[in-house]
């Protein structure tokens, strides 16, 4: 939905069951319609939609321009796209898997090409549109720094022929679009220098030979990938690498490095209660569950240490000081009882927003309704809409 004329405001449909079309476009006409008469009943309604590799491939351009229909006829549109979950993400282990395949396959490349082509008939005509993406691979799997600087260069190499598709689109039909990279905990790119890095030492240099047919200088080429690979500022896991938002959008702006899409989420923060030792880790121990990685992060001696699953945390039962927990908990709840959660991070990337652009693309990203403990749950067309609801007032 549209905020202050500024805004595009909606959730990723990540939540929804979708393993192919055919269950994809069944949840949404299922939660769809309640979540928007809620929120958004006189005013169009803009959605965040994720498609699997499967659902992209079976939507055919009739059943394409059937969802188009579908959409006009509920008064919704689409302008960004969830790009980072390739397979199944509901029901099942996902663990590291959502990073399959990486940036440096041929197979995600193709995907997310495809993704921008749906996208961009999708989208209201001359509407910017976005689609975030895995941080390149996932660092536990390799096991020498050649390797993972191979993985580098390799994803690199194909961001950039992302990059030069979407200037032949903008070029052709005037639609602006940027492919959004995710950092989060234990991707190749984690935190606010991960990012600038990847883009100095790898996405500019490639994209100078890979423009050189273009003729342009080095400047006009460093201005025209940075205007289509664009960072996706997810919350939550920029709270996992004890970053302020202040710290790295104001980075992010003196390198000229756009941020394309704000996903609105929460990770689990745990502060340490030696005389609530015992019923902390049985607290926490409920949010342990076997579909998605949950990585903890702590705060040691001024670096982050990261564990890569919340089973070694519960495990070692190690007295600490503070851990956030990649676990997005509902972002209108500031505690759980012993827990808490890390919204006062979405509170100051709203105070920085009131008086800086960084994007106008806002996605709340709460997944893990179906995991959540049994006291959080609650009907998902509600849980969304409440989130969405919390947002929307604060924005205004």
């Amino acid at each position: 939905m549209k905020i202050q004329d500024k805004y595009h405001l909606t959730y990723c449909t990540n939540i929804h069951a979708g393993g192919d079309w055919e269950e994809t476009l069944a949840s949404l006409k299922q939660n769809l319609p309640e979540i928007k008469n809620t929120v958004s009943p006189n005013d169009s309604f803009g959605l965040g939609l994720r498609l699997g590799n499967t659902a992209s491939l079976e939507l055919t351009d009739e059943e394409l321009q059937k969802f188009k229909d579908w959409l006009d006829d509920n008064d919704c549109y689409v302008f960004t796209m969830n790009g980072f979950p390739y397979g199944n993400f509901h029901g099942e282990p996902v663990k590291d898997k959502v990073h399959v395949p990486d940036w440096t396959t041929k197979e995600r490349l193709e995907y997310t090409l495809r993704l921008f082509k749906q996208l961009d008939f999708l989208a209201p005509e001359g509407m910017e549109c976005g689609i975030s993406t895995s941080p390149v691979s996932y660092k536990h799997w390799f096991d020498t720094e050649s390797k993972k600087e191979q993985a580098f260069v390799r994803g690199a190499q194909h961001m950039v022929q992302v990059a030069l598709q979407l200037h032949k689109i903008e070029k052709e039909s005037g639609r602006y679009m940027h492919l959004d990279v995710e950092p989060e905990p234990d991707g190749f790119l984690e935190n606010t220098q991960e990012v600038l890095d990847f883009y100095k030492d790898y996405l500019i240099p490639e994209a100078i030979k890979s423009f050189e047919s273009f003729q342009l200088s080095i400047v006009e080429v460093e201005e025209l990938l940075k205007r289509h690979i664009t960072v996706c500022y997810d919350v939550c896991h920029f709270a996992l690498a004890y970053e302020a938002p202040t710290l790295t959008f104001e980075k992010f702006k003196a390198t000229h490095i756009n941020v394309g899409k704000i996903q609105v989420s929460a990770a689990l923060k745990i502060l340490y209660h030696k005389e609530k030792e015992e019923e902390l880790w049985n607290t926490l121990a409920q949010f342990n569950e076997p579909v998605y990685l949950h990585q903890v992060t702590e705060m040691v001696n001024g670096k982050v240490k990261t564990y890569n699953d919340l089973p070694i945390v519960l495990e070692k039962k190690a007295p600490f000081d503070e851990l956030r927990s990649h676990f997005h908990v509902p972002i209108f709840l500031e505690d759980y009882g012993l827990l808490q959660s890390t919204q006062d991070q979405i509170v100051k990337v709203l105070e920085y927003l009131e008086g800086h652009f960084v994007s106008n693309h806002i996605e709340v990203e709460t997944y893990t309704w179906d995991v959540l403990p049994g006291t959080l749950k609650v009907p998902i067309t509600e849980s969304i809409a409440r989130e969405l609801s919390w947002m929307k007032s604060r924005l205004k």
